[in-house]
């Protein structure tokens, strides 16, 4: 019978179940550990053991009195419990070989980015107003941007006024150019009068003027015809996107983390840092 300080070895096929799966991409360390004693028969005592916690914390977890956010510890976790790549990608964690052992292309199921998917931008809203609270950087690209930062009531303003002592956050926002010929386009596609869409725009920078005293805000104009809906809170990226049936905020979200040899955070990154560039200035 293995010991408490054995080694814990799942078997390669539980790394693969949907449920574990789904436990690795919401970081739900409670539900891990729980599929742990399920397919690899180990107690409480000897999980604590593998991640270097105490058996009362291990508990706490399994039962969701405590929550795991720090990045060390889900570093310990995945070391405890042998994680191979595959699943250290899906929470988010880097790699522990750098490469194919074939020195062949990279398997991008092993290094997956999307670590959620909403149906719609109000299911993620209060994962984005908790990571805006204490955000560093915030960056956002939208048409008009009313509902995200330009209103009081809006899912992102609340987030960015702190409290004395506290550092002001790098705010970056992109809105379409209301002069230009994609606002006509894209007027058309959504069924709005281009008088409305023009006015909502100038609404928008005229409340984030207001915003200038509580943080490092910045906002620019662009002219090309709206794909994208971008909401970046330091690491984490909320994508959507807007077609001609529908608005940012009625798409799917989708919840992209910042990983080694992942290529949607670092395009999108890419992307709204040309869209800076190549934008105008006006706040």
């Amino acid at each position: 019978m293995p010991t408490v300080l054995a080694p814990i070895e799942l078997p390669d096929w539980a790394w693969q179940r949907t449920e574990v799966r789904n436990a690795l991409r919401e970081r739900d360390v409670g539900a891990l550990f729980r599929r742990v004693q399920q397919y690899g028969g180990v107690s409480q005592a000897r999980i604590a053991a593998a991640v270097t916690m105490t058996q009362a914390r291990v508990n706490e977890i399994i039962n969701g009195r405590r929550v795991v956010a720090r990045l060390d510890v889900f570093e310990r976790i995945a070391e405890g419990l042998g994680m191979p790549d595959d699943a250290r990608q899906l929470m988010g964690l880097a790699a522990v070989s750098a490469a194919s052992d074939d020195g062949g292309p990279f398997d991008l199921a092993a290094f997956p980015e999307v670590v959620h998917v909403y149906a719609q931008q109000v299911a993620a809203s209060e994962d984005i107003r908790q990571r805006a609270a204490s955000a560093e950087e915030l960056d956002v690209l939208a048409v008009r941007g009313l509902g995200l930062i330009g209103l009081k009531d809006s899912l992102l303003r609340s987030s960015l006024a702190r409290a004395a002592g506290r550092q002001r956050p790098r705010v970056r926002v992109l809105l379409l150019d209301p002069e230009s010929p994609a606002l006509a386009d894209r007027a058309v596609e959504i069924g709005e009068s281009l008088a409305s869409l023009a006015a909502g725009i100038v609404l928008s920078e005229a409340r984030l003027r207001e915003l200038s005293d509580v943080c490092d805000l910045r906002v620019y104009r662009y002219d090309a015809r709206p794909t994208w809906r971008v909401i970046r809170v330091d690491d984490t990226m909320f994508v959507s996107t807007f077609d001609a049936d529908w608005e940012g905020h009625e798409s799917a979200a989708y919840k992209v983390m910042e990983a080694p040899q992942g290529p949607l955070f670092r395009g999108f990154q890419r992307m709204f840092e040309s869209m800076v560039d190549e934008g105008t200035r006006v706040i």
